[in-house]
């Protein structure tokens, strides 16, 4: 009940309301626009003035759809993805067709025909709701406001259907009940209408699905084709200043090490060959980690033996104790398997580096074709995706495959970071 009676006095029902307020100016004259503006162009075809015409008209139909996107983002709060932009022709007739085929112009033409009588529909109903419950709550006060002088005008009597009079003390208080009852109503009326509106623009003026799709998979190209240039890069350069030096500094010592043993320069002393052959030994074994180190970084090999066992290892590698729990009926593909893999460790050094946690879990479990995996500590919380902790490159590896990354993690923790993927790609 408290809720109720709060809700006009809040924020969004004031935003709702003055977007109903200015839908209708706002409507009429796209609606005019998109009537009057195609029907010339198409009476103007026969001097060919309507070809251009009509080019003009389906771009400032996108720029009016760009609009009402604005005004809906402003005072909604509603994201839409802007529509991917219309692509060129060359040529009178090649801009003409494409006019044509434009998906983006057309749906806003039809937005701004339907959006008219919606918009009037939306702004009497606010008028009537917001203007009725406003009145009649406060009806008291307007019974004690001074008309006049009370000795020469008298007060003149309101009376209502049926002869009924709201002069008596119970008339007026009912005449207030009723306006508090349709003021409670009136942002509830108001927000379904613009629910409406809101189906409009996300229906009409957005992305389809399809352009939606397209896009993506051209954003998570181009960041695959940038992950795999800089990944060579770090293989080349880890090749070139770690492995490659210590090969160097290999043959070097083992030089050294021969050159005492063949007694070039006098009688051969062992004691210096044997600390030759030693430092070598351990400059070997080092380019042996690294090598190895570099290999598990392209292909984990401990994800041959499958998910599971590669998260075993990372588990049992983590400065933080972790509590590991497998529940796969079936076998990811490679790709989606490597992306888990990667997160996993990136979240488990992000939990050594910078929570402050002293357990962590990490839970895998399958809905049908969907791998669910969360990775919970109780480290200090405040982890986001724009902290620095790599989470937001981890989000964009994640979509790749259709998946999504979310992260809860108030101040004080726990962080609780749950991925979800297809099982196969």
């Amino acid at each position: 009940m408290i809720e109720l009676l709060r809700t006009p006095f809040r924020k969004r029902s004031a935003m709702e309301l003055l977007y109903a307020l200015a839908g209708l100016p706002l409507a009429l004259p796209g609606f005019l626009y998109a009537l009057i503006g195609p029907a010339t162009s198409l009476a103007m075809t026969v001097v060919l003035l309507g070809i251009p015409l009509f080019v003009a008209i389906m771009r400032g139909a996108r720029g009016l759809g760009a609009m009402y996107r604005g005004v809906a983002r402003l005072l909604l709060d509603l994201r839409v993805a802007s529509p991917p932009p219309r692509r060129s022709r060359v040529g009178v007739i090649g801009a003409w067709t494409g006019a044509l085929a434009d998906s983006t112009g057309w749906r806003a033409l039809l937005y701004m025909v339907i959006k008219l009588p919606l918009a009037l529909v939306t702004t009497v109903a606010a008028v009537i709701f917001w203007g009725y419950g406003v009145g009649l709550l406060s009806y008291p006060l307007w019974r004690l406001l001074p008309v006049a002088d009370a000795d020469e005008v008298p007060r003149p009597s309101v009376s209502g259907a049926n002869g009924i009079f709201l002069g008596t003390v119970p008339s007026i208080l009912a005449t207030a009940a009723v306006g508090l009852v349709v003021l409670i109503a009136a942002p509830w009326v108001v927000r379904g209408l613009v629910q409406l509106d809101r189906l409009l623009v996300n229906g009409l003026l957005g992305a389809t699905t399809l352009t939606e799709r397209v896009r993506d998979l051209e954003q998570f190209r181009n960041q695959a084709v940038d992950d795999a240039a800089a990944r060579l890069r770090r293989i080349e350069r880890d090749l070139h200043d770690g492995t490659q030096a210590r090969l160097v500094s290999l043959a070097m010592k083992i030089g050294l090490a021969k050159e005492e043993i063949a007694g070039a320069n006098g009688p051969v002393d062992l004691a210096a060959a044997r600390i030759a052959i030693d430092a070598a030994h351990q400059s070997a074994k080092a380019a042996l980690v690294e090598v190895r180190d570099l290999a598990r970084g392209i292909h984990p090999a401990s994800l041959d033996r499958g998910l599971d066992a590669a998260l075993a290892t990372l588990a049992a590698r983590s400065p933080v104790p972790v509590r590991l729990q497998v529940e796969l009926r079936t076998r990811p593909a490679p790709a989606v398997a490597t992306i888990a893999y990667y997160c996993v460790a990136e979240l488990l050094t992000n939990i050594a580096k910078h929570s402050g946690a002293h357990h962590a879990q990490i839970r895998v479990s399958q809905n049908g074709e969907r791998m669910q995996v969360q990775v919970t500590d109780d480290g200090e919380g405040g982890a986001t995706r724009n902290g620095g902790t790599g989470l937001l490159g981890l989000a964009e590896r994640v979509r790749s495959v259709d998946g999504h990354l979310q992260v809860d993690s108030p101040i004080g923790g726990p962080t609780v970071v749950d991925i979800d993927m297809p099982t196969h790609v």
